[in-house]
């Protein structure tokens, strides 16, 4: 349906702005002020509003409808842009009841600390999806794509104590929902259940999305992180990421880095036989038996990357199982468990 490129911009006459887009599984809603001398409701493409309003200068915005056609003046530039049928445009969706609230920011780094987990292959829509799971003022967000796992939880005002419910929120949706809203304040969190079609929305600072919820049985994957871990290693975060990304320039696709543990220190290598081939040994504290493990550098990268502590927590089982990262606030703290990130290594001969 051509018609759900537009953009939709309704004139009041109190003096706001609306603009309304719509794909039958997302919507969007952002008002701002202006001087409105005629009410009215035109229908543009929004890819090309887009554009122009990026390159425009930073000076008042005219904009005039003149038969079908708008014209946008600011300064010296002009754009005249075709319109398209407002009557054939559907209905927006109504916003759920509201569900609770949360601060903007700490929504925003909590998305995004999850969200590099969620899976990317549209064939399996279940896994493309952020579980939200809402007990009181507890909430937390689960992503796995089958190879890395990441659980973040925060804690926010609901709008009833005793709430208890489940959402699952495509993660492409998520992610631009926190970025947008985010730093406007608080984030008004709603959601709608139950009989009917499930919705979830989002409202700060004037804007509104909502999106559909993806609808099936998310796999039970909190079972994933292991109960008891015999071997720990805590390294600095910061020298451990660039460490990474420099030994990660000569691995060739799909070949992994590898990280061996021992006393005092842990070495990163990758590259292998003619290759290319780096190594670097950083300073790390190591509780248990002396261990190796290879990773995806991208996975390795994103977990890495998704932690804001000054050190970062390994914990291991068995060469071969999932190690479960969390960061650590000094060298012989506690690990902060409010996030979690799961790799799966891989294999590799001995």
């Amino acid at each position: 349906m051509p018609v759900l490129a537009g953009v939709r911009i309704e004139a009041d006459a109190t003096g706001v702005i609306q603009l309304s887009s719509f794909d039958y599984e997302v919507s969007a809603r952002s008002q701002i002020p202006a001087d409105v001398s005629e009410p009215g409701t035109v229908l543009v493409s929004g890819r090309l509003l887009a554009e122009i309003s990026r390159a425009l200068p930073d000076k008042p915005v005219d904009v005039t409808l003149d038969g079908t056609k708008v014209v946008v003046t600011c300064g010296a530039s002009r754009f005249t842009l075709l319109t398209m049928p407002v009557e054939d445009y559907p209905n927006l969706p109504v916003m759920p009841p509201v569900t609770g609230t949360v601060d903007g920011d700490a929504l925003t780094h909590a998305v995004a600390q999850v969200s590099v987990a969620a899976s990317r292959d549209d064939t399996l829509p279940l896994l493309t999806g952020v579980r939200v799971e809402i007990e009181g003022e507890k909430v937390t967000l689960l992503a796995t794509d089958r190879y890395r796992l990441a659980l973040r939880e925060l804690t926010w005002h609901p709008a009833a104590p005793d709430i208890s419910t489940v959402a699952l929120v495509r993660a492409r949706t998520l992610n631009d929902a926190a970025k947008s809203l985010g730093s406007a304040g608080a984030v008004t969190v709603s959601l709608s259940t139950g009989a009917g079609v499930d919705l979830i929305g989002f409202e700060a600072g004037g804007r509104q999305s909502t999106s559909l919820l993806v609808d099936g049985d998310y796999p039970p994957v909190r079972r994933l992180f292991p109960d008891e871990t015999p071997i720990h290693a805590v390294v600095a975060t910061s020298p451990l990421v660039e460490a990474a990304k420099r030994v990660a320039l000569v691995a060739e696709r799909n070949t992994p880095i590898r990280l061996t543990f021992s006393q005092g220190q842990v070495v990163l290598d990758a590259g292998q036989g003619d290759d290319a081939q780096a190594s670097e040994a950083l300073e790390a504290t190591l509780e248990g038996d002396d261990i190796s493990v290879a990773f995806n550098p991208q996975f390795l990268a994103d977990g890495l990357g998704a932690l804001d502590t000054p050190f970062v927590r390994m914990s291991f089982t068995h060469p071969n199982k999932p190690v479960e990262f969390t960061g650590q606030g000094s060298l012989e703290g506690e690990d902060d468990k409010t996030y979690r990130y799961l790799l799966v290594p891989i294999r590799f001969a001995s």
